[in-house]
């Protein structure tokens, strides 16, 4: 049977803001006292989906693997009138997924998103009326819709339709429900919207203000903080983020992740301080996976190349070399930069890290006084020109910003760097802002068309929800 009752609740609650331990003794009691319950199992998948994303430690995820088969098998079981028989099968396949991508088995994961799309889609035309169906299939149409041209084949291959549009309406109404599910999984919807809104809908003031409206506790629920910080660092808001991470609840209860160390060292290094080092060299210590390893030791040659410290700094390059995986565009990116055997520009260097803080007019008093000519090399000459022109689009000064951002187009747009790419993105959502969604399409058309650059297959997938967007689709 599916029973979803008040011991499953209760554990639910505990699972989500990451009271791992918690939530496992609340599912052992209900194990005992409803055997034939299959609810515990899936709030079980929670636990391993949480533990192996955070933490990627390779031995726990050989340990947990045989957990996905033996619940998949018992949830064949469960009665098959129950709106949960397929739905639990989805949200296993939709978690394992994501786990899947995280150790690299990107095959594998296509296959399990399909397994969770086609799943929901059926319980969804079998059970209309189960609301959770919305918020799944919501989020699966949405991220189906903006699969970058680079991994078209998969799509095609894996037959799913995306609809970028209808998918945000379902979340949105998952979101503002008020029936019995809307209500108890409130708070991972949240998790969702608030992801899709930001990374999709490029709504980051909207999501800010919406975390902000909804007083999420950022300080007892671990779920909640990450989603803030996370956030807070990708809006150029290294403040926000800081004091997310020094005031969360710092009790042993709490799943332990090196991730803290991590955004913590991001967070330093955009203030250019001293203590960066600590922090990053603890997440690299500590972190048994391969996603952002070489990200983080690219961080830290930075730290130590502008402290002037050029064999730690030499040491962290060579090390990129051999930790980690290019899974991720921010570690391929570390690897062809550690290949490169070249190393940035300081003034550039510090302006961008100030700039990814949020700490605007302190870069741009770093690259005062100074012009694209006063810069030697084809690559200097081309970041100058996208970084004072983000400088003043972040600053909200739009007639000051699109002619650098053109000049960076101009210099760029057939270089491997990705700022030509990222500047017609930035002019896309500026003119979308504006309303003038006309010249917003051909600017994000504009990044789509160029070949072969850093990031490509990220700055296509916001460029291409950029589109449709515009097109209101």
């Amino acid at each position: 049977m599916f029973d979803f009752n008040a011991g499953c609740r209760a554990a639910y609650k505990e699972i989500l803001q990451l009271k791992i331990q918690n939530g496992q003794r609340l599912l052992d009691e209900e194990k005992q006292k409803h055997p034939d319950n299959l609810i515990p199992s899936l709030l079980e998948n929670y636990i391993d989906f949480f533990v192996l994303f955070f933490n990627e430690d390779p031995a726990e995820y050989q340990k947990r693997l045989l957990n996905r088969d033996q619940r998949l098998a018992l949830f064949e079981e469960g009665p098959t009138n129950s709106p949960f028989y397929l739905y639990s099968k989805a949200v296993i396949h939709f978690q394992w997924a994501a786990i899947k991508v995280k150790f690299g088995s990107r095959w594998d994961a296509g296959w399990e998103f399909r397994r969770s799309f086609l799943q929901t889609k059926e319980n969804f035309a079998a059970f209309p009326d189960f609301s959770p169906n919305k918020l799944y299939l919501g989020s699966m149409q949405v991220t189906a819709g903006t699969i970058p041209d680079g991994y078209r084949w998969l799509s095609n291959l894996l037959g799913m339709k995306g609809n970028i549009r209808e998918g945000m309406q379902r979340v949105e109404e998952f979101l503002k429900g008020k029936d019995e599910w809307e209500q108890l999984l409130h708070e991972e919807s949240v998790f969702y919207y608030c992801y899709l809104q930001f990374y999709i809908q490029n709504n980051k003031e909207g999501v800010a203000k919406f975390i902000k409206d909804q007083k999420l506790d950022v300080v007892n629920n671990h779920l909640f903080a990450y989603l803030a910080c996370n956030l807070a660092l990708n809006s150029q808001d290294s403040e926000r983020a800081e004091d997310i991470l020094e005031k969360r609840n710092r009790s042993a209860e709490y799943m332990s992740t090196a991730v803290w160390d991590l955004e913590m060292g991001y967070v330093r290094l955009h203030k250019l301080q001293p203590d960066a080092s600590v922090h990053l060299e603890t997440f690299l210590q500590k972190f048994k996976g391969k996603f952002y390893v070489k990200d983080a030791l690219q961080k830290l040659s930075w730290h130590y190349y502008l402290a002037g410290d050029q064999k730690k700094a030499d040491w962290c390059r060579n090390e990129i070399l051999k930790r980690g995986s290019t899974d991720s565009e921010a570690d391929k990116q570390a690897q062809k930069e550690a290949k490169s055997n070249r190393w940035p520009n300081k003034i550039l260097l510090q302006a961008r890290l100030l700039n990814d803080g949020g700490y605007y007019r302190e870069a741009l008093r770093l690259l005062h006084g100074r012009s694209v000519n006063s810069f030697h090399s084809a690559e200097e000459q081309l970041e100058f020109a996208y970084r004072v022109g983000r400088l003043y689009d972040d600053m909200g000064s739009d007639t000051e910003a699109i002619p650098f951002y053109k000049e960076a187009i101009r210099l760029g747009e057939l270089r491997k760097e990705y700022f030509a790419a990222r500047a017609a993105l930035q002019l896309g959502m500026m003119f979308e802002a504006k309303g003038d969604k006309a010249a917003a399409i051909n600017w994000y058309k504009r990044c789509m068309s160029m070949p072969d650059h850093d990031y490509k297959n990220s700055l296509d997938q916001r460029a291409k929800a950029g589109v449709e967007r515009c097109k209101g689709g």
